[in-house]
């Protein structure tokens, strides 16, 4: 085929017309490449983290106080993804954008390699700020190498994209995490930022293979915005610079009177940015009727996140010291249990994919009120799950491993049930006035979730206990069992979006 065409056409750069991957333009291994080097790192730190936050060999913190950063940062992450894409479409561009935000994360990543406590904090922040600018960048990316949204490869594009974070996320804590633990924290950290390093290499030696599109600031910012722009923001920080240096050299300062800002931010941005789209007079009737429907699914997000993302820091915790992390008689690394989730999301994807176009060939598949009510059910099955292996721990013996493999089981299978189909009705719920804004709205119901266990755990909530693990799974189980109760109403407020 390639043959009969000219070299103009192949060299063009037009989707769809220079050399493929996997029957997808070129600029898609790229933008893989990219996000599995970014994915790699960022989910090795994250394996790393909390181990690293209560290890006398680290900064031998208590377990709630090691929840409550790693709960901040997972939130901080994904509140950054709103101003990262603000910034890709009136600033830099997406492909500057992401281009800096991978400088960015492979500095912070190095910054966590020092081995003194004020330049770990800042490494953290620095990582949360570069995933902020790429992860909301990125995926604008891989649209840009499509003809429009009737593209038929669109879909398959974006799902080839999602196999790169995956195989990331699955390859970062058996590498990060095996160096990490068992030979040195700091060189797992600077793993991590290795990492960063060649998937920035590759996407600025692979960007002539992206479409021009990328290059372009949408709308960018007049000289009289960026004026009042710079100006608000020099005045945020200073105020911010003031305030810091006072509490400081007045001997109060606490990890404190940063974490509890950043909780605040996390819960009140999103009933913010909400209500702010909710009173929008230029919303029509349907419109808002569906920005109704859809904070019940917003809420019901934020519930399923609090308890999916403490898989990364309560049950983490939990294995490090109650748990037999034994095969066969043969010990692994705590980390690699974060390997288990995204192992499980590329075998099972294809098979929910395929489940829910069988059941809708036989008129029998589930709305979207009832995938996100039994994705609320099945997360907190997981935290019931979590019962066993407590109760074990509680006796003095050490649980085994296979609880832990179960309990993320459990999770995955919620997590398919609800977050694609979180996605894609974000997408076709949004009011035209919003539909580039509202991904970045969805990434706020992690930060929602992610800040309130932060908020638990800074409020010196133990949340391995049997007491609080077992509300957190009836709160999801009521959570579940009220979006289906009130379906009807729900389904109501979507008017025609099934």
């Amino acid at each position: 085929m390639a043959s009969s065409l000219t070299k103009e056409s192949l060299t063009s750069g037009t989707p769809g017309f220079e050399r493929s991957f996997f029957g997808h333009p070129r600029g898609l291994a790229t933008l893989f490449m990219t996000e599995m080097w970014e994915r790699f790192s960022y989910y090795g730190m994250r394996a790393l983290l909390p181990l690293y936050l209560i290890a006398p060999s680290g900064l031998h913190l208590s377990a709630t106080a090691a929840t409550a950063i790693g709960s901040v940062y997972v939130s901080l992450v994904y509140l950054l993804a709103l101003p990262g894409g603000w910034f890709g479409d009136r600033v830099w561009g997406p492909r500057k954008t992401v281009a800096v935000a991978g400088g960015i994360i492979m500095l912070g990543h190095l910054t966590l390699a020092l081995p003194t406590a004020g330049t770990f904090y800042a490494g953290l922040g620095l990582v949360a700020i570069g995933s902020g600018l790429l992860k909301a960048n990125i995926s604008t990316m891989v649209g840009h190498l499509y003809d429009g949204p009737d593209d038929p490869r669109r879909d398959g594009g974006f799902t080839v994209f999602y196999m790169g974070i995956n195989a990331g996320a699955f390859a970062a804590p058996l590498v990060i995490g095996t160096i990490g633990e068992k030979v040195n924290w700091h060189l797992g950290f600077a793993l991590a930022a290795l990492g960063m390093a060649l998937g920035l290499a590759q996407f600025l030696l692979g960007s002539r293979h992206l479409d021009a599109r990328s290059s372009v600031v949408p709308t960018p910012l007049s000289a009289a915005e960026k004026s009042a722009t710079l100006r608000k923001a020099a005045v945020w920080a200073g105020i911010a610079a003031v305030f810091y240096a006072f509490v400081g050299f007045s001997g109060h300062y606490t990890l404190n009177w940063v974490m509890v800002p950043l909780i605040l931010l996390g819960l009140i941005v999103p009933v913010v940015v909400l209500a702010r789209i909710k009173r929008d007079k230029d919303l029509n009737r349907a419109e808002q009727s569906s920005m109704s429907a859809y904070i019940w699914f917003f809420v019901a997000a934020a519930v399923f996140w609090m308890i999916y993302d403490q898989g990364a820091t309560t049950l983490s915790i939990f294995a490090d010291g109650k748990a037999e992390n034994t095969v066969l008689g043969w010990e692994f690394p705590v980390s690699w249990y974060q390997s288990v989730n995204p192992v499980l999301i590329m075998a099972l994807a294809p098979v929910f994919a395929w489940f829910w176009l069988a059941l809708n060939r036989m008129g029998k598949e589930p709305s979207t009120i009832v995938k996100f009510a039994s994705g609320l059910v099945l997360v907190g099955a997981s935290f019931f799950l979590f019962l066993a292996p407590l109760s074990i721990a509680g006796d003095g013996h050490k649980a085994a491993a296979m609880w832990i493999v179960a309990i993320y089981f459990v999770q995955t299978v919620g997590e398919l049930t609800l977050s694609p189909v979180g996605l894609s009705v974000t997408t076709k719920m949004a009011p035209a006035k919003y539909a580039s804004q509202m991904m970045g709205v969805w990434f706020l119901a992690v930060t929602a979730g992610d800040a309130t266990t932060g908020l638990l755990s800074v409020a010196g909530v133990n949340l391995d206990r049997m007491g609080v693990v077992a509300l957190e799974a009836v709160l999801a189980v009521v959570a579940g069992a009220a979006v289906w109760s009130y379906r009807g109403k729900v389904k109501q407020l979507m008017g025609s979006v099934n």
